[in-house]
């Protein structure tokens, strides 16, 4: 090999070879009668020698880490014994024959070099130091990857990857939109998308049948370390097909991203419904990597004088039980511990049981039976040594926690290994769920969703029983996206809209296009969407997208890097229109 090269292509089969080099300066070493010096770039590090002998030296003296440098010299083997293994360049050297200073660094706020932690808020404001460091290289090359297999595996499947555009109609899917002020139509807003859930149905009303997009979407809601405001999604719709044939394409998606970019064969995803989602793992997204199944007790305590659990049964809750395996060997500050995360998950408290070697203990034992602890230590297959965790309460709130204390239980046991990938499909969502602000009905997903089939006639008597063709598909614990088939009759979507709430008008001024397009021979369809940055996140083993994500927002929503959102010439403001209330001003 001669001439350009990378930083990490070089072997020892290249030994003698001229060459030229690119990059950073990764780190200076002055060994007395020798400089070293890592020179890195995208794809690695080679290390540099200088010779005191050499025109060079002298400059290589005041290098310092960051520097750019262009080299020149010739490839040659370390000296045995100097190798370094965990390089795979590390069988060989460049002894510098020009250097070349293209730009110097200031001192950076943190090592580059280094994977040692780093506040992110430091990071987020010098990102274009934090993307040279390995990890985000790393993370950024396997989205790379990842997205490159999805559009490969939809390609060979005849999909059509079709851009829809970034400011459209506001149509409120559940989050707040972001708005666009029009300078053209004084008063009136474009929204950016936050997804393109109508577009993608038009384009099946089109007739294009198969329609993929790696979307960006936004969506003004408050940011967690699993959501962002502005995120990628794997956006996807085709005509003609059942709920079936959706999971079909998916699954099959995933399994051929899983296989191309990480070398593993993933077995067929286990398909639960919402409900024996929520009665087994008490979530609706369920870690699977572990079992640990719950056990509804009600029964056992049916006739319990024990005021907690008296309290549940008579208001018609529900009673669960948790197996934390070799939990009799905490101790009363441990448990105490966990019944405070069970408060923070919206539980009461948690009642605890432990099995131990020497008899069983308990802050609550002078109320149980033995039988009725035996009872419960049956239906969790619980063994001498275990604990056995039990919350009363509504039954969606006991499940709800039990559910969350579930994945607490499996991390303090090491159960949910990382190297681990758990995908699983839940199926059959209620159509309705209640709005917490509002108190009033909303779709579960939304109101596109067909409802399942034979339940269209509860729309008028009991709506909310029905139950939406709408699919999750999860993994680790973390809902990937959410997928339905689509209402795509006229007349049955404007029922929907009324059993919402919806006047006419209201109807009219919101999704009159979209209507009268289902009136011009909308074919049966339906699609889903996956998030992307989550995909990468937990294939990187990471725990926040922003770590997966090149230029995120930071935990409020702000860019750190650039300082946006940011005020604006007031002469921009007036030509759209715009006047800022007082406090707006005072912000800026």
């Amino acid at each position: 090999m001669a001439g350009r090269v990378s930083c990490g292509a070089l072997r020892a089969a290249d030994a003698g070879a001229a060459v030229e080099l690119d990059g950073w300066v990764n780190r200076r070493r002055d060994h007395g009668g020798l400089i070293f010096v890592d020179l890195r770039d995208h794809e690695g590090i080679t290390q540099i020698v200088f010779d005191p002998a050499h025109a060079s030296f002298a400059q290589a003296e005041h290098l310092r880490n960051e520097d750019v440098l262009r080299v020149e010299g010739t490839v040659r083997r370390r000296p045995e014994g100097t190798e370094n293994p965990r390089l795979p360049t590390g069988d060989v050297e460049v002894a510098i024959g020009l250097l070349e200073v293209l730009n110097r660094s200031q001192v950076p706020p943190f090592a580059v070099n280094s994977e040692e932690p780093v506040d992110e808020s430091l990071r987020l404001e010098y990102r274009y130091l934090d993307l040279r460091r390995p990890r985000m290289q790393r993370n950024l090359r396997l989205r790379h990857q990842i997205i490159k297999a999805m559009r490969d595996f939809f390609d060979s499947r005849g999909f059509l990857e079709i851009e829809t555009p970034m400011m459209i109609k506001s149509t409120p899917e559940g989050a707040r939109d972001y708005l666009v002020p029009s300078r053209l139509y004084p008063g009136h807003f474009y929204a950016l998308p936050q997804s393109p859930q109508l577009l993608k149905q038009i384009l099946m009303i089109a007739g294009f049948g198969k329609y993929m997009q790696i979307a960006r979407c936004m969506r003004d809601e408050d940011q967690r370390a699993d959501r962002l405001v502005e995120f990628v999604q794997l956006d996807v719709e085709l005509s003609f097909c059942t709920q079936d044939d959706v999971l079909e394409v998916m699954e099959s998606c995933m399994r051929h991203v899983w296989h191309a970019v990480l070398g593993i064969e993933l077995k067929p995803f286990p398909r639960l419904t919402h409900q024996e989602a929520l009665a087994k793992y008490g979530l609706d997204k369920p870690d699977l990597r572990f079992g640990l199944e719950l056990a509804d007790v009600g029964a056992t305590f049916a006739q319990s004088d024990f005021a907690v659990f008296r309290s549940a049964i008579d208001s018609g809750g529900a009673i669960v039980a948790l197996r934390y395996p070799n939990g009799a060997a905490s101790s009363r500050r441990d448990f105490d511990a966990l019944t405070e995360t069970a408060k923070t998950y919206g539980g009461k408290g948690m009642v605890w049981i432990a099995l131990g070697a020497d008899g069983v203990k308990s802050p609550a034992a002078k109320f149980l039976t033995e039988s009725q602890i035996e009872s419960v230590r049956a239906a969790l297959d619980a063994q001498t040594g275990d604990a056995l965790l039990l919350f009363a309460g509504a039954a969606e709130v006991a499940y709800a926690v039990a559910g969350k204390m579930r994945n607490e239980v499996g991390d303090r046991c090491g159960l949910r290994d990382p190297k681990a990938f758990a995908f699983a499909w839940v199926t059959g969502f209620p159509y309705l769920e209640i709005d917490e602000e509002t108190g009033q009905p909303i779709p579960a997903h939304h109101p596109f969703t067909a409802p399942a089939p034979g339940d269209w006639g509860l729309i008028d008597t009991a709506p909310r029983s029905m139950r939406a063709q709408h699919y999750d598909m999860v993994l680790n614990g973390y809902e990937l996206g959410s997928g339905s088939i689509r209402i795509h009759k006229a007349q049955e979507q404007r029922k929907i809209f009324e059993m919402l709430g919806l006047t006419p008008e209201q109807v009219e001024e919101r999704f009159g296009f979209f209507v009268r397009a289902l009136e011009y021979g909308a074919p049966p369809h339906g699609g889903m969407a996956l998030g992307i940055d989550r995909i990468v996140m937990i294939a990187c083993n990471e725990e926040n997208l922003r770590d997966v994500t090149a230029f995120p927002k930071n935990s409020v929503a702000r860019d750190v890097m650039m300082d946006a959102p940011s005020p604006v010439p007031e002469q921009l403001v007036r030509d759209l229109h715009l006047r800022l209330a007082p406090e707006s001003h005072s912000r800026g």
